[in-house]
Order: C-alpha cells, then sequence, then structure tokens
C-alpha cells in the first residue's frame, strides 16, 4: 500500500509543479516526511524529480499521441498523472509497463473527471505499443 500512497505523493507534486514550473523545496520536504519506508521514498524522489528533469521530452510524447486534443486543453489531473507514468514507463524498468497504466487509471479515477480515465488509458496503451515495438527492434 505505501507504494501506492508514494505515487500519490509523486502526482501530487507534480500537479503542483504544472502550476509553477519549478519544485517547491517546502512541498516537497512535507512529502519527504509522510509516513513511507525507503524504498517508497526513493520511489517518490525519483519519479518526481525524473518527471521534472525529462519534462520537456515527457511532453513532446503525451502531445504526440494526444492526437486531436492539444496538451494544453489536457486537465492538469490527467496531465500529472500521464507524466509520471510515461516516465516510468521509459525511465524504470523495474516496474511493469502494465503497472504504470493501471496505476495512471487508478490516480485519475480519484483525482479527475469521470472520463478521464478512458482519456488517460488510451494515450499510455498507444506508448506501450510504441515502447514494445522498440524493445523488438
Amino acid at each position: 500500500m505505501s507504494r501506492k500512497l508514494a505515487r500519490e505523493c509523486a502526482y501530487k507534486l507534480v500537479f503542483e509543479f504544472l502550476f509553477n514550473q519549478t519544485v517547491n523545496k517546502r512541498t516537497y520536504e512535507i512529502f519527504e516526511h509522510i509516513d513511507l519506508d525507503d524504498n517508497d521514498i526513493e520511489y517518490m524522489q525519483k519519479a518526481y524529480l525524473g518527471v521534472v528533469t525529462n519534462y520537456a521530452e515527457l511532453m513532446d510524447i503525451i502531445a504526440k499521441y494526444s492526437q486531436g486534443f492539444s496538451i494544453d486543453r489536457i486537465y492538469r489531473t490527467d496531465l500529472s498523472a500521464l507524466l509520471i507514468a510515461v516516465y516510468e514507463m521509459k525511465y524504470m524498468s523495474d516496474i511493469p509497463l502494465s503497472v504504470s497504466i493501471a496505476e495512471a487509471v487508478e490516480l485519475v479515477k480519484k483525482f479527475s473527471t469521470e472520463k478521464s480515465n478512458q482519456f488517460v488509458n488510451g494515450i499510455l496503451s498507444t506508448v506501450y505499443k510504441e515502447l514494445n515495438a522498440q524493445k523488438s527492434e
């Protein structure tokens, strides 16, 4: 259960980043003191800072697959989940791609609109196919 909490913390940090475009050290410190084990704190740090570091690349990937939807029109709640999931899928090989998708869908079910889970799932399924095709080559 604590990995879910760590992912939710990373999600909230990324959500805040989308508004400020900077790392808020105070918020980050608050989340570091949540009751998580060392592995989950490490995950939260890696996911959050990974999204921040690779933000432009991750946004390009999401924009590529959000056909017919300007990236500026994507709800920030959905975009936060997409950024974390795409980062996990691309850079965290210890997390199965299907888990990244399922967890992103769960986040938007909890924090976004009724239809957001279908939108997020659709984009991430396409990213999944591309990453699997790249591995096969």
